[in-house]
């Protein structure tokens, strides 16, 4: 096999969909490592570095890290099948599609769910997680950071400090798929219990493995439950001891882990954690590179979905069709042009808008210029659908 440092990835479209995003060649070659035991003693390391390394990522340093194959949909099983029992109650606040999934998912597993529903493109109030809080008691409250759909950003630490005030044993579990690694987040200061997440976004690894972090208080709550585990995949019972004894040398079974995804995401969670840029110069390339995408989207009259520039995400930029323009006008134009962006998701505007992202090294490694390159292609997409009209 070639070494690492000659292993470049074939020449291939522009991929800035918010997730799965460009992947860089170092992570790429780590999983294409050789096929390997899952116990031997070569890999248990690289597992248990992984295990303290997300840690670093979402900034906690008691928070229990559960790496499981499986998309980030599984975060939302464990959440509701290890946190909460039949009958208890969870308030979701709801700032797009994933807010409808997440609901789902509770109720699937004999939670009772209240929505708590912004506008599209705004978050929701302060004053009405407060409302809801004091009108009975939730087991659960769970938002998502970023709604992938809608490129909207909640307010992490002014959610979890209402709660916190409001009814303070309620457990806050912030949905970070699309933020993890491109959206600040301090889960210890700012006292989140979970934080559920996956590969393929700002931790730059490709698809396949469902990265969850817990607090004490969470695993005490699960300690504490009165019924079974509902999932058994998904059950914190089996994979806790698996997590505690890898990151303390010793390999342990319940399912097989995705060695070479792990390896992977070693690699890359080795450049985020521990070269430069450090976490917090990474978050200000991610703003950077998302202004320059947003303010280039202006200067060509494209209208954000988001409603307030407080509340845009960093790692993605949704955006309108301008008037007489849609969805076939643009994406095809832009594909053309060697770049790939997504439609739209969520299902009152999924025809009226598009979705950009730039996360991972498409924002920090400026020397790729991609960025640039899809700044570009836009403004040649949008002049020649004008033009075309």
């Amino acid at each position: 096999m070639t070494t690492s440092d000659q292993f470049k990835q074939a020449a291939h479209k522009l991929l800035v969909i918010p997730g799965p995003i460009e992947i860089s060649d170092d992570v790429l070659f780590a999983n294409a490592h050789p096929s390997m035991s899952h116990v031997s003693p070569e890999f248990i390391p690289v597992l248990g570095d992984c295990i303290r390394m997300t840690r670093t990522v979402v900034d906690t340093a008691e928070g229990q890290p559960f790496l499981i194959a499986g998309s980030g949909t599984l975060g939302w099983d464990q959440v509701a099948a290890n946190l909460v029992e039949r009958g208890e109650n969870a308030l979701v606040l709801h700032t797009g599609y994933f807010g409808d999934s997440f609901t789902e998912c509770l109720e699937t597993y004999g939670a009772n769910v209240d929505q708590i529903k912004a506008e599209i493109g705004a978050t929701v109030s302060q004053e009405a997680i407060e409302s809801a809080l004091k009108s009975k008691k939730y087991k659960v409250l769970t938002f998502t950071h970023v709604d992938t759909s809608t490129a909207v950003l909640s307010n992490a630490k002014a959610i979890a400090e209402t709660v916190r005030r409001v009814s303070p044993d309620t457990l806050v579990v912030l949905d970070g798929v699309c933020s993890v690694a491109s959206e600040e987040i301090h889960m210890d200061a700012w006292d989140i219990d979970i934080i559920l997440t996956a590969t393929q976004k700002g931790l730059g690894t490709p698809p396949g493995l469902s990265v969850v972090v817990a607090s004490k208080r969470a695993i005490e709550v699960f300690n504490s439950r009165k019924t079974r585990v509902t999932s058994y995949y998904g059950s914190w019972k089996k994979w806790l001891p698996i997590m505690k004894a890898y990151e303390s040398g010793n390999a342990a079974y319940f399912a097989t882990p995705p060695v070479n995804l792990i390896y992977a995401f070693n690699a890359s969670l080795t450049k985020i954690t521990k070269s430069s840029p450090s976490l917090a110069q990474r978050y200000e390339l991610h703003r950077t590179a998302s202004q320059r995408i947003k303010t280039a989207a202006k200067e060509l009259g494209l209208k954000p979905v988001p409603l307030e520039p407080t509340s845009a995400a960093n790692g993605m930029t949704a955006l309108y069709y301008p008037d007489g323009l849609g969805a076939g006008d643009i994406l095809p134009r832009l594909v053309k042009k060697g770049v790939v962006v997504a439609g739209g998701l969520h299902a009152n505007i999924k025809d009226k808008y598009f979705r950009i992202g730039h996360m991972g090294i498409s924002a920090v490694e400026q020397s790729r210029g991609d960025v640039d390159t899809v700044i570009v292609a836009l403004k040649e997409t949008l002049a020649e659908a004008r033009a075309a009209k």
